[in-house]
């Protein structure tokens, strides 16, 4: 039995830890919970700025890290930190008593095992072998931690809980085919942060930051076949991959409007999943993109076809003659602009899932049925995302050990 169900209450204290731009998204999915009254604090290093995210975006308060996870009332940490906090606050939140909802990636490569300092050219240098085992050995330590804690180690990946990927796969459960292909990608034009240039702060580069989105919907829905087909998991069992920073294609004076300046992390990925029932994944992430955010699930079965447009979509349309035609209205992630044609998202918490995600967490924890992204997930997603930069570096297939 987990500790920390809510019972009969259905009220739920949470505390955001963080303040950057997830941060701000769970905020306002938190806020928008229905059928469990939910109160959320704020938790950050920095007191100065939890107080003025407190402010900002309607938290019951502004608390210290400690005092949050000493907070005897509280339910769930939501992880919403760089990287290489994931696995030292997860554990101190399971060892407190505290369900734990961790940001994708569940964990990174970040220098574990460097001298304290060590550069991101040092850090970037690393072999890909060594990545994957720390990033893995770290991942396996915030599951076990969870476990021995009694709490649940739930995995934020909101591919999975946008409505189109949920429709698309209670559609495959009902159809008679197998899956056969999937392709799957996020492109933008570059990340919100510069620490997501760095080996040191990221961990990689868009295959980790943006390819592990698709990763973990084909890992996500390969399982569910496999187990409703043969009562087993369908599992990746090898990847190859490439990744490289396409920027350096960039001669003198060239225009360029992607994010530049990337510090040993690759801005392009892709990979290939094999999955043990022979069939494949293609899965990329790319900073290379202008536009704004463009995230795509095509599913290839046997009997069916199934295209999940994550964003941007086009319910509506819109067409300025000119910037600022609509204000300071927001249009979508990664555009800049309001000029000429665009497709604002009538409400991209819900269409890229991360509203579903929040309000399955909170209906998990008030005793409903599991939302189906856990720590093994995670774990599963960092296996293969590591594994490819193996796949990349040494210029061949590798299998996923387990």
């Amino acid at each position: 039995m987990f500790a920390h169900l809510l019972g009969m209450n259905r009220s739920l204290r949470i505390a955001i830890v963080g303040t950057g731009f997830l941060a701000r998204t769970r905020a306002r999915c938190w806020r928008r919970v229905h059928g469990v009254t939910v109160e959320v604090v704020v938790a950050a290093r920095d007191r100065t700025k939890a107080e003025a995210f407190a402010r900002a975006n309607g938290c019951a308060q502004a608390a210290s890290i400690e005092a949050v996870l000493a907070d005897a009332n509280l339910h769930l940490v939501d992880l919403c930190v760089p990287n290489r906090a994931h696995r030292e606050l997860a554990e101190r939140a399971a060892a407190a008593g505290k369900h734990v909802l961790c940001t994708k990636p569940l964990t990174a490569f970040w220098g574990q095992g460097l001298a304290v300092g060590a550069t991101a050219e040092a850090v970037a240098a690393t072999a890909r072998t060594t990545m994957l085992a720390r990033a893995v050995e770290d991942a396996e330590a915030m599951v076990d931690a969870c476990a021995k804690g009694g709490v649940r180690l739930l995995y934020g990946e909101n591919w999975l809980f946008a409505p189109t990927v949920r429709r698309a796969a209670a559609l495959g459960a009902a159809a008679k085919g197998v899956i056969l292909e999937m392709r799957g990608w996020e492109s933008h034009s570059g990340s919100h942060s510069a620490y997501a240039k760095d080996w040191r702060h990221a961990g990689g580069g868009a295959l980790l930051r943006l390819g592990a989105h698709p990763i973990g919907a084909m890992l996500w829905l390969k399982q569910r076949e496999g187990l409703q087909r043969r009562g087993v998991a369908t599992s990746v069992v090898a990847v190859t991959a490439e990744v490289a920073d396409l920027t350096k294609a960039l001669g003198a004076g060239a225009v360029c409007e992607v994010a530049t300046g990337w510090n040993g992390v690759e801005n392009w990925g892709s990979c290939v999943l094999h999955f043990d029932d022979g069939s494949r994944g293609v899965a990329c992430g790319s900073d290379t993109m202008l536009g704004g955010m463009q995230s795509h699930l095509t599913i290839l079965a046997s009997d069916h076809r199934l295209e999940c447009a994550l964003s941007p979509v086009d319910t509506l349309r819109a067409y300025a003659p000119r910037e600022g035609a609509f204000g300071d209205e927001y249009v979508m992630e990664k555009v800049h602009g309001q000029a000429g044609w665009s497709t604002p998202i009538p409400d991209e918490d819900e269409s890229s899932g991360q509203q579903g995600l929040v309000q399955a967490v909170a209906d998990e924890l008030a005793g409903g049925a599991q939302s189906g992204a856990d720590g093994q997930l995670g774990l599963e997603v960092v296996r293969v995302v590591y594994s490819a930069y193996v796949s990349a570096a040494e210029g061949r297939r590798v299998a996923i050990a387990r």
